[in-house]
């Protein structure tokens, strides 16, 4: 009886302890408030009528950017830099690379 009652308790404390951990990042439905305390980085990408978009750079390559209608979250986009100094490609009449 007395093991038993320790390991609920114990279950019980290592339970308790998860709500201390991690914050998701983004989720969909969070406040425009919210997202600009967590992402102090962000920056103003694009403001048309109700929407807002904010884009947060991800290192040297990837960049998030969140949409906001109504101070709500409700799209995020993961994008990916493109070198400015990488040319196209030439390409034949088919479409395949020569």
């Amino acid at each position: 009886m007395k093991k038993s009652l320790v390991l609920i308790l114990t279950v019980l404390l290592l339970g308790s302890c998860s709500i201390f951990g991690p914050r998701a990042e983004f989720s969909k439905g969070m406040s425009e408030r919210q997202f600009l305390r967590q992402n102090k980085d962000a920056v103003i990408s694009n403001l048309e009528g109700d929407f807002t978009t904010y884009r947060v750079n991800r290192g040297e390559t990837f960049f998030v950017l969140a949409t906001f209608e109504n101070e709500k979250l409700i799209k995020l986009e993961e994008r990916e830099l493109v070198p400015a100094w990488m040319p196209a490609q030439p390409t034949n009449d088919d479409g395949n690379e020569e």
